[in-house]
């Protein structure tokens, strides 16, 4: 396999820019309450999908590297922007606030990508990729539709989020009691407009280069940046945190864990794996949270696993 480099990633970029705008095939899918951009690439010699479901604050144009590797590995790849972030539609004036009406209305999205643009553009076996609350939207998504995915791999899932110096029962209630209160469109205590921490103290990840690398996308096109979560994201989050004991899929699952993670609660993987079928926990030694994003070290492995989680499970009998 090709593993992308920190070393020569620099010297990379010109092939990855040109990737990005010429053989990466960009659109807007229209749902009921705005527009979804999305993009696709499908080598020729490839036999396998790769569906890419990304994290809060992410903008497809972050995976840049991560889809020309993919590419580069003869997989198809598929990506869409959530909505509140990216370039698909946002429901707030202030378009720096995250914000969601309710988690399901993530999975209806992808579901509806899924049918419309994976389906009509690719017949064969297909792999959930999901990280943080992507991942989280994954197998939301897999517990809820009927689908034809041979398996799903999940980067650091949001099953569960640290909540800092603020003890979780109490975070719940008030986020529970804004929202009634009408300010589910406010920004949560603490939150902000988009704001970037110095790689110094940054919690995402251990590799400057593609730290240095992300922040450099999002300031060259501010259209792309998101701030902070509302009291309605964080309510809604924590609903569906709940959900999950009732929650089953059979789809295999792969779960990776950033041993580092500041982000997301990775006690709760471990719990899920234990009241589900056919789940792999690992946990990442010396990762933060963005594994896909973490230095080589790191990462290769991590896609490593990816790859061989890619091969070991079979074409889903549903395609």
């Amino acid at each position: 396999m090709f593993y992308s480099s920190e070393a020569v990633l620099s010297d990379n970029q010109a092939a990855i820019h040109e990737f990005y705008n010429n053989t990466l095939i960009k659109g807007y899918l229209n749902t009921p309450a705005g527009q979804l951009f999305y993009a696709y690439a499908k080598p020729k010699q490839a036999n396998t999908a790769i569906v890419i479901s990304s994290g809060r604050i992410e903008a497809l144009d972050k995976y840049q590297e991560l889809l020309w590797e993919l590419y580069n590995n003869n997989f198809a790849v598929f990506i869409v922007d959530h909505q509140g972030q990216g370039r698909s539609y946002r429901l707030l004036a202030n378009k720096h606030k995250g914000y969601v009406k309710d988690f399901s209305d993530y999975r209806r999205d992808l579901q509806l990508f899924n049918q419309q643009i994976v389906d009509s553009h690719w017949q064969g076996k297909k792999i959930l990729l999901g990280h943080s609350m992507g991942g989280a939207i994954a197998f939301d998504y897999l517990a809820h539709y009927d689908n034809n995915f041979s398996g799903v791999f999940l980067s650091a899932p949001m099953f569960d989020i640290h909540t800092k110096n603020t003890p979780k029962p109490l975070a719940k209630l008030i986020a529970n009691l804004a929202t009634l209160l009408g300010f589910s469109k406010s920004y949560a205590l603490g939150q902000r407009d988009y704001m970037p921490d110095d790689f110094a103290i940054n919690c995402l990840t251990s590799s400057q280069t593609r730290y240095t690398s992300s922040r450099q996308i999002y300031q060259q096109q501010p259209l792309l940046q998101l701030g902070g979560v509302t009291y309605g994201w964080l309510h809604a989050a924590f609903r569906f945190i709940t959900s999950l004991n009732s929650l089953a899929i059979a789809t295999p699952v792969f779960i990776a864990s950033a041993e580092l993670d500041e982000v997301v609660d990775n006690r709760a993987h471990h719990l899920l794996a234990n009241k589900q079928k056919n789940v792999t926990v690992k946990t990442f030694n010396g990762a933060k949270h963005e594994l896909l994003f973490e230095r080589d070290e790191i990462r290769q492995p991590l896609l490593a696993d990816f790859y061989a989680f890619c091969e070991s499970v079979g074409e889903s009998s549903d395609q």
